[in-house]
């Protein structure tokens, strides 16, 4: 099976540089209420729902800096979503896990309690959900180097063009859908991109599912959205 592994930094009002939100969705150590994870639009939330995903298998605190690990499977495509959901204090961790995936430098086998999934440097897509730590919370001095591949990268956070740009380079993957300005990364944007990505879309048809889903929910106009949800590296 195809596997896509997404990195969410859970949205933290203590521990991140954000314009602070409720605190019952800004607490970056409940991923249960967490604007990012578990709240109406969060990953987790948004897939379990999803009449094309099934959630098989859902484990807390993984690994170290984990609090929960979702797999979601849809069964028409043979596609697999590892979710991570990172506690917020970690995000620079959950930044670096990211580009250490779009550089195919990790490898790990995953059981959901029926099949083994492997991730890392299997993983077709490797996408990014959350703060843009990179604005102003921390620096990443060494990024991982990749081989140039197919590997290819959704990153939904506030000017990811610009933060990601020279991690993303060197990883050797490519950019699918990524921002030009600031945005609210919940997961309707990733599904759109997931499924014109599985439909085997053209990068363009992908980004513009993704601007057309931001505009139903952010009611954006979707001239800007499409402004601001971008794919390539220009």
């Amino acid at each position: 099976p195809r596997t896509i592994h997404v990195f969410v930094a859970l949205c933290d009002n203590v521990n991140q540089g954000i314009m602070p939100v409720p605190a019952s969705v800004g607490n970056g150590q409940n991923p249960s209420t967490n604007l990012y994870w578990g709240a109406m639009y969060g990953v987790k939330t948004w897939f379990s729902k999803s009449k094309d995903w099934a959630l098989t298998n859902s484990t807390k605190n993984p690994a170290k800096g984990i609090l929960e690990r979702c797999i979601f499977y849809n069964k028409t495509s043979d596609v697999y979503i590892i979710a991570d959901g990172y506690d917020g204090k970690n995000i620079k961790q959950c930044t670096e896990a990211f580009f250490d995936a779009c550089a195919g430098k990790t490898s790990e086998n995953i059981s959901d309690g029926n099949s083994t999934i492997h991730t890392g440097g299997n993983d077709e897509l490797v996408c990014y959900v959350g703060h843009d730590g990179m604005m102003g919370d921390f620096t990443i001095d060494n990024y991982p180097e990749g081989k140039k591949s197919s590997r290819k990268a959704i990153i939904l956070a506030c000017v990811s063009q610009g933060h990601f740009y020279d991690g993303m380079q060197k990883s050797g993957a490519s950019p699918l859908v990524w921002t030009s300005g600031l945005m609210c990364p919940e997961a309707y944007t990733l599904e759109a991109s997931i499924s014109g990505w599985i439909a085997n879309e053209s990068d363009g048809q992908i980004a513009l599912r993704a601007a057309k889903a931001y505009d139903k929910y952010q009611k954006c106009g979707i001239d800007f959205g499409r402004w601001l949800l971008v794919t390539g590296w220009e």
